[in-house]
């Protein structure tokens, strides 16, 4: 996977969209001391990925389960984990499809605005990557991965450095550079310190960089986006029908100008109605302007508050999967 202006390529120079789903589990399974993965990763498993013609699988990853923390179960830490998700990775490339390895949850205390749980540990979504063990965390992950430029790193899942800011001068100044941000209390990762973390391995791996507000701002990602000297970063976006940027005119006016200068992946794409009218218009948006796309989840949980896209891992779709899966096959 390569980068060629504001377009992903492969190893051809064909563009390459990434189309698909994530299957989450990685991020919470370990940590909450149930196994590796939420339900099956062997072959017929993602085999029923690949039929819905997706060929793209994002797999988010927990920090604390990766790097071995003794708060995880043996069992599911260090090089067991380690093992899973690279076994994993290897059946998504296996069936023709990008694996996209995305840090979910990571270490350390935010107790602030919108915080997701109390805990130092990684059992939440954090507003921010922590300065201690996230660029550790990448330095390791890239070193698994470098060999094999199929493979896409995404930096973290949502940045929300604007709930505990006043500013959003101040959100985006600690969403790129880190350091001590106002409202949270430990020491923040910035982008660019994840980005060096990656490349200071020798990867030339496409790195995904997510906005902020939960991943669906990217009004100033232009004007803060970290340096990469292998040019090979695209944005990262998420949209669910109940985020602020929810509508065309947004989309017109803060991603459209994003997109015309570097790839676009809207990595996370969902709604919490069980039916598919909301993505639908996300999906048209993103077809017209041949941008990526990975719908939120592969897990067989409710189709409103998953938001899930399937009722068993055969893929059988719910009422809100069956739109992403109608367009994959559509677009094949």
């Amino acid at each position: 996977m390569g980068v060629t202006g504001n377009r992903l390529t492969d190893r051809n120079g064909a563009t390459r969209r990434l189309l698909g789903v994530n299957r989450s589990g990685g991020e919470f399974m370990c940590v909450q001391g149930h196994g590796v993965f939420d339900g099956p990763v062997d072959d017929a498993a993602v085999r029923a990925i690949a039929d819905w013609k997706a060929n793209t699988v994002r797999i988010p990853l927990n920090e604390e389960c990766w790097l071995g923390h003794d708060n995880v179960k043996p069992e599911y830490r260090g090089a067991a984990y380690i093992d899973a998700v690279k076994g994993l990775v290897d059946r998504v490339l296996a069936h023709g499809m990008t694996p996209v390895v995305e840090l979910h949850w990571t270490y350390g205390q935010y107790t602030g605005n919108s915080a997701g749980c109390a805990d130092v540990h990684a059992t939440c979504q954090k507003p921010m990557p922590n300065a201690r063990y996230t660029p550790a965390f990448w330095t390791s992950v890239a070193n698994t991965f470098k060999h094999d430029r199929r493979i896409v790193f995404d930096l973290f899942n949502e940045p929300y450095p604007d709930r505990a800011t006043s500013t959003a001068a101040q959100a985006w100044a600690c969403w790129r550079d880190g350091g001590t941000c106002p409202g949270i209390g430990y020491e923040v990762a910035g982008m660019q310190d994840l980005v060096d973390a990656v490349r200071a391995t020798g990867s030339r791996n496409v790195v995904l960089v997510p906005g902020i507000a939960y991943s669906n701002d990217l009004s100033q990602w232009l004007a803060h986006a970290p340096t990469d000297p292998a040019g090979l970063l695209a944005a990262a976006w998420h949209v669910y029908n109940f985020n602020t940027c929810a509508n065309e005119a947004c989309w017109d006016s803060t991603l459209a100008p994003v997109s015309a200068r570097v790839p676009l992946v809207a990595g996370e794409i969902g709604e919490n109605t069980c039916g598919h009218g909301f993505i639908d218009r996300v999906m048209t948006w993103l077809d017209d302007r041949g941008l990526s796309y990975l719908g939120w989840t592969w897990n067989t949980w409710n189709c409103s508050s998953g938001p899930a896209l399937i009722t068993s891992y055969d893929g059988t779709p719910t009422s809100f999967g069956i739109g992403l899966r109608d367009r994959l096959r559509a677009l094949n």
